[in-house]
């Protein structure tokens, strides 16, 4: 490509990623209006014709691995996997 195709690309891009911004914000709206009724009806599940809506909640336990390596570090270095993953930016 060109480095004018690249910047008009890259511009495309930009457009599109403030309509999903638009979007997102739409869609959480949304689910906040949902959610505030079914805290006001006092459920956590709805059954409306063709959907079930829950927002129910979830306990989940999770390693604190900071806490790990600041009383363990032995044991927190013997474990510990890192792992590589690339990140695509564009900045002004």
């Amino acid at each position: 490509m060109t480095e004018r195709m690249i910047e008009n690309r890259i511009r495309r891009l930009q457009e599109i990623e403030a309509q999903q911004k638009d979007l997102e914000a739409q869609a959480e709206s949304i689910r906040t209006e949902i959610k505030a009724d079914m805290e006001s009806k006092g459920v956590d599940e709805l059954k409306i014709k063709d959907f079930i809506v829950r927002w129910k909640e979830i306990v989940s336990s999770r390693l604190d691995g900071r806490k790990l390596k600041a009383a363990l570090p032995d044991v927190y270095s013997q474990y510990v996997k890192q792992t590589e993953t690339r990140r695509f930016t564009i900045t002004v």
